[in-house]
């Protein structure tokens, strides 16, 4: 089984031929009701579309409300924008307010969901979804302060190491982030910005070309980070391979994981990746405006890395303590 490329070429395994196949084997028109009717009744995961509230049709603008039936919900797409509201988040939300009404700040350490932990329940899952060990997930903060916190301790430029390689058509608060960080350590994107673009006539960017580039480049080179799944063409990048040979070249690695957590199998400790950070509201379905997270390897826990210290930056056995 080949990989998938955005360009379609020379690849076994890409969405057109699955469903060839699956047309051929039930001898139903690929591009029929019947069709997609019998994906409906083969897919082992529809119960769960019930677990989500789906817009309706006549809540939506630009609809043109007389050709529709009022109950229907639309076709969503925008998962990548923004996921879909669970059925049960009311339910949820309502034992926090609760417990706030009911305890006020002895709520913070009382209660069904004590304030002082709410992202203990999180991180379980969190693990295995990132393919994280313990104690590598933290639930803080959004994507671009957790890219920005993250930076801090992970691109520190030298001389003779300065640069930060990154793809073409990255999110843009993510190129406003890495564009900053340069400049904040006194050089211009100019110098110390690689970008990392498709071939001409290309759609998606070519593994091979990232590794040429890190043996061209990779001793200049202080941090590289790239998207896990591309948001504009939804390429997957090879994690494994990118981390394992920018590191060989002494590059630091970490990855925007935005549209990659609850969207595709993740082994962040096996690939012994340095860092992630990612938001929870796209393929989390937390909500707009939803806590993000961050993932550093276990392999930097005893490192004194330079950082920004905050009160919730204690163990949380001597948080309360308000030791100096």
């Amino acid at each position: 089984m080949k990989s998938l490329n955005c360009n379609g070429k020379d690849e076994e395994l890409t969405p057109q031929n699955i469903l060839n196949e699956q047309s051929e084997k039930w001898k139903i028109p690929l591009v029929s009701e019947a069709f997609a009717r019998k994906l409906d009744e083969n897919d082992a995961l529809h119960y769960i579309r019930d677990e989500f509230h789906f817009p309706k049709l006549t809540s939506l603008p630009k609809v043109d409300k007389s050709r529709i039936n009022s109950d229907s919900s639309c076709i969503y797409f925008c998962g990548h924008s923004l996921g879909l509201q669970s059925t049960r988040v009311r339910q949820a939300i309502d034992v926090w307010l609760n417990d706030w009404a009911d305890l006020g700040a002895h709520g913070h350490i009382h209660g069904r969901n004590p304030f002082a932990a709410c992202d203990y329940p999180c991180i379980p899952t969190l693990q295995k979804l990132l393919g994280a060990e313990d104690k590598e997930v933290g639930v803080m903060n959004q994507l671009t302060s957790n890219l920005h916190f993250m930076m801090i301790s992970f691109y520190r430029p030298t001389a003779e190491r300065f640069k930060i390689l990154y793809e073409e058509r990255s999110f843009p608060s993510d190129e406003y982030a890495f564009q900053s960080q340069i400049r904040f350590h006194g050089y211009t994107p100019e110098e110390a910005a690689i970008t990392v673009k498709p071939r001409q006539n290309e759609d998606c960017i070519r593994t091979e070309d990232i590794l040429e580039l890190l043996k061209q480049h990779g001793q200049s080179i202080a941090l590289i980070l790239l998207s896990g799944v591309q948001y504009y063409t939804g390429q997957l990048f090879d994690i494994e391979t990118i981390t394992e040979a920018a590191q060989q070249q002494g590059c630091t690695v970490g990855w925007d994981l935005a549209h990659a957590v609850g969207n595709v199998p993740l082994k962040l400790h096996d690939w012994k990746v340095d860092f992630a950070a990612f938001c929870s509201y796209k393929y989390l379905n937390s909500g707009a405006g939803c806590i993000g997270g961050i993932f550093v390897h276990s392999n930097h826990f005893d490192k004194d890395y330079p950082r920004f210290d905050g009160w919730w930056g204690n163990r949380d056995a001597t948080r309360f303590q308000m030791a100096k």
